[in-house]
């Protein structure tokens, strides 16, 4: 196999930092095996010692076996480390030192000794290869005679551990080469290899063991892999490496080459094989004849990436590659130690670069996690592959930088009509990664168009589950294009809805599938939707727009789900007057509209629209029909207005009523809103004298003005006169107006005459005599208790007043000291009084309170009385302007009379002023100085001056 080769690692000799000369503590110690790990380098020699090199280059040397020292194995995660080693007798030991507790000199503790021996009784053997489990509980060991034992336990304790042979070789010869635990999930296998053969091994009770392949190989030429590989076991052999899990074996990789050992490190496999870097049959045929045994190569493999990432050639025997301080180091058998210090990976790329390496920078830099370099890669890839015209794969490395690079960067290149194509692809994968805005949406839809791709727009737009896009730009960009089909599947499938019904509507004219696509739709989105659409689906599909209107505003459901379980919730529906727009130069439909409304809705209150219109309805039909037609449409819009729910606007009726000369409705109206007096002027108006009666009757105890009206409207005609003494009399009963007032309102009608109301004023003229006995009674029965009470207010000024009262007038009991006297003849325990009533009997303060806001009213009233004296003196003078005794004088009624009768002569020109003077005499002057008589010139004399 033929892998490029680099140099990515640095040559460098170790020095002594004291002496700055090439480090040779390791020179003369004579170095059979060594192990690195935790910060250390251990060697072991021929002597049995151990040998510990710290960072900062010292040696720390102490005795571990009598004899040679044979392997060391390090733990990786612990600070433990085993040796095999001979002891005096030659019997093979197993050594477990512990870093963690050391001794004052520096050195590791002995935490335990194990004899490397195999059960059963079988002859000792010496041991080929050792490992140790990363949970410290086992110890795989192989014999030379293919024997392998597993020590289980604690490995730092020597209680319970126990020995259990787990394989054995019956082939003479054949003996163990490598060792290793391998942990998937919670099982455990040991993986092992022979001269001839490698295994799987399941550590459990019956320790179930796989062959993995018939071929073997040399020792040291085994090793195991870390994560990077998936802990796989490899080996070496003369003609390739293979890998294997425990299941079988797995990739392989064919470099020739006598191999003399092999290491893991961080993903890369290290080999040191006999010979120059001409490995292979040429090396192989040195070594048959004893020579270039020195000479070695060591190569550095990059599995992952399939390349050499060093090589070279020592001319010195290596005894072994250790890793450790982050770096690697070479010892060789003359003792020095090399170090190879790993390029960083930009130096790597940089390289890799200058030699257009784009593919082998790419698996570099995933392997290495090098996630922020990436793009850059790609992008230079890209670059380079399309200078070289690679169009194709070119836009295969922009595709991967996508949500990294900017897609305007790679779009400017390929706006060329020869690589439409390619651009396709990567507008494409832009939508396929989320990363596409409207702009590449459009541009991509273009692409399909101008390519005539309709299979390919077909699976874009309809197939594509997963691609996300800007889908209101896509049905733009379709509907532009005259792809109306692909267009409508968009806004189907996305549930645009208003893009569907625009194109159905305005591209098509396709009104059916419309309503149609409609009544399947949710209630609020149906409703939106007619709101802007309906007038047009109105104006082709009157009937069934009506239909799915009156669906709409009364309990919705959608089409294709009336056999699905619904819920028990309230009717969905909307309000109509939100469509009335929708029927125009449509009368019909919208009357059948309305009503049905109505009719489902009685239960609820619609807007007052609804009813406004459709009164508007009834009304207008009313000029286009026969006299006979007319009573039945008339009939149909009183009934409307009478509907107990309407919720009609009352003003905007009233005005429609009026201008179709709806009599009945106006009437109506006018009762509904209480304007009694429109209903009287109505009927005065059209002189239906019966009405103008029964208006009154009906409505006169509501509004008493209207028979004042009724008097004024009957006095003003001759025919109608007759009406007069029947509204008089209820003008009386119901005392809606003075007796003058009527004589004034009856005074300017020409045509009223003494004799229509002399029945009138004489019973009033009655009343009122009976009125003045009444009142002189009174004051006849007052004038004795005033007489009564001055005397005994003279009694209290000038006598004594005796209390022989015994008992408290409030709680009735017997009357002691300290005792309050009233003097209305009540006493009291003074506790029984309460603050309030210190200075007044409880008893009588209620009447007396009574009185005194009686008298506090008169004395308001006088006030007025002068006040109004004051202001009509100056026209009523001769009467009442001289005599300050005139309150106390006695008038006859003759002077008296003559003086009124003169003063209402003098002011028959002020009708108004004659009025008060009236009534301003009626209510200062006692009405026992009036005679009927009196009174009756005085009525008499003011209806004349009216005539006049």
């Amino acid at each position: 196999m033929s892998w490029r080769v680099f140099k990515f690692f640095d040559f460098e000799e170790l020095k002594d930092p004291d002496t700055n000369q090439p480090f040779d503590k390791l020179k003369d110690l004579g170095v059979t095996c060594c192990a690195c790990g935790r910060g250390q380098m251990i060697f072991g020699d021929a002597g049995g010692n151990l040998h510990i090199l710290t960072s900062l280059r010292d040696i720390i040397s102490f005795a571990c076996f009598a004899l040679r020292v044979h392997f060391i194995y390090q733990l990786k995660q612990r600070n433990i480390f085993l040796t095999v080693g001979d002891d005096e007798d030659l019997t093979p030991l197993i050594r477990v030192w512990n870093f963690d507790k050391r001794t004052k000199e520096g050195t590791p503790t002995l935490a335990r000794t194990i004899r490397a021996v195999i059960p059963g009784g079988k002859p000792q053997s010496t041991v080929m290869a050792i490992s140790a489990h990363e949970n410290m509980n086992m110890i795989a060991v192989g014999f030379k005679d293919g024997t392998v034992v597993v020590i289980r336990g604690n490995i730092t304790r020597d209680r319970s551990s126990r020995h259990r042979v787990v394989h054995t070789e019956e082939t003479p010869g054949v003996y163990v080469t490598g060792l290793g635990f391998r942990q998937v999930g919670q099982q455990t296998y040991l993986m092992m290899s022979t001269t001839a053969a490698v295994y799987s091994i399941l550590i459990s009770d019956s320790d179930p063991k796989t062959q993995l392949d018939s071929i073997g190989n040399d020792l040291h030429c085994s090793t195991m892999t870390d994560h990077t590989q998936d802990h796989k076991f490899v080996i070496a052999r003369s003609e390739a490496f293979y890998f294997y899990t425990s299941e079988g074996r797995a990739q392989c990789f064919a470099f020739e080459g006598d191999k003399f050992f092999i290491r893991w490190y961080r993903g890369y496999l290290i080999s040191v094989a006999y010979g120059g870097r001409g490995s292979g049959a040429r090396a192989a045929s040195l070594a048959a004849q004893g020579g270039a045994r020195e000479s070695m190569t060591l190569s550095i493999y990059d599995i992952q990436n399939q390349f050499v990432a060093y090589q070279t050639t020592f001319s010195s025997r290596v005894i072994d590659v250790l890793s450790e301080w982050g770096s690697l180091y070479v010892l060789l058998k003359d003792g020095r130690l090399i170090r190879l210090d790993e390029n960083d990976t930009k130096t790597k790329l940089e390289t890799l670069f200058k030699k257009n390496l784009y593919p082998t920078a790419i698996s570099l830099a995933k392997s290495q996690a090098y996630n922020d370099g990436l793009i850059d890669i790609f992008t230079q890839y890209g670059d380079h592959l399309y200078s070289k015209g690679d169009y194709d794969g070119a836009i295969a490395q922009y595709i991967l930088t996508i949500g990294r690079l900017e897609p305007s960067y790679v779009i400017r290149k390929f706006l060329d009509a020869q690589r439409i194509h390619n651009l396709t692809d990567y507008l494409k994968a832009l939508h396929e990664k989320g990363e596409a805005n409207a702009d590449h949406t459009t541009l991509l839809l273009n692409c399909y168009t101008k390519l005539k791709a309709i299979d390919q727009l077909d699976k874009f737009i309809v197939e594509d589950q997963n691609l996300t896009f800007d889908v209101e730009t896509a049905i733009k960009v379709c509907r532009q294009a005259n792809y109306h089909r692909h267009a409508l599947a968009l806004a189907k499938k996305y549930q645009r809805h208003d893009w569907y019904l625009r194109i159905q509507l305005e591209d098509l004219g396709n009104c059916v599938d419309s309503l149609e696509y409609i009544s399947r739709l949710s209630f609020k989105v149906a409703e939106v939707n007619m709101r802007k659409y309906g007038k047009q689906l109105m104006s082709e599909l009157p009937e069934e727009t009506t239909k799915l209107l009156t669906s709409l505003c009364t309990d919705w459901i959608p089409r294709g789900t009336e056999n699905a379980p619904q819920t028990m919730t309230s009717p969905v529906w909307c309000s109509p007057d939100q469509f009335i727009r929708v029927f125009v130069n449509r009368k019909q439909h919208l009357t059948q509209f309305l009503e049905q409304q109505i009719r489902t809705h009685k239960d609820h209150h619609l807007h007052q629209v609804v009813y406004n219109t459709l009164l508007e309805l009834y009304l207008s039909e009313i000029g286009h029909c026969t006299p006979g037609e007319r009573v039945g449409k008339e009939s149909r819009a009183l009934q409307l207005l009478k509907r107990p729910e309407a919720s009609y606007d009352l003003d905007h009726a009233l005005v429609l009523a009026q201008m179709h000369d709806f009599r009945a409705g106006i009437l109506y109206l006018y009762e509904r809103a209480g304007l009694f007096h429109q209903i009287l002027l109505y009927h005065m108006e059209h002189n239906d004298y019966e009405q103008v009666m029964d208006t009154c009757k009906r409505h006169g105890r509501k509004d008493p003005n209207l028979w004042v009206q009724a008097l004024s409207y009957f006095a003003s005609g001759e025919e109608c006169k007759g009406k007069i003494s029947e509204v008089l009399q209820h003008i009386e009963e119901n005392h809606l107006m003075p007796p003058l007032m009527v004589v004034q309102t009856l005074a300017e009608s020409q045509y009223a005459t003494l004799s229509d109301i002399k029945s009138y004023i004489v019973k009033h003229l009655k009343e009122e005599n009976d009125q003045i006995a009444k009142d002189e009674h009174h004051i006849k029965q007052y004038r004795e208790d005033t007489a009564k009470m001055r005397d005994q207010i003279r009694d209290l000024q000038k006598s004594a007043k005796i209390f022989q009262v015994m008992k408290c007038s409030l709680c009735k009991r017997g009357l002691s000291l300290p005792a309050v006297h009233f003097l209305c003849q009540h006493s009291f325990h003074q506790g029984c009084l309460d603050d309030e009533f210190e200075n007044e009997c409880p008893i009588c303060a209620r009447d007396n309170r009574k009185v005194l806001d009686f008298i506090q009213r008169q004395e308001q009233t006088t006030d007025l009385h002068e006040q109004f004296h004051s202001q009509v003196s100056g026209v009523f003078g001769t009467v009442i302007g001289g005599d300050p005794s005139y309150s106390d004088t006695v008038w006859n009624e003759p002077s008296w009379n003559s003086a009124c009768i003169v003063s209402l002569e003098q002011t028959h020109d002020h009708p108004n002023s004659t009025i008060y003077f009236l009534d301003y005499m009626c209510s200062s002057v006692s009405l026992v100085h009036c005679s009927t008589k009196f009174l009756f010139k005085v009525f008499l004399v003011v209806f004349v001056l009216s005539i006049r």
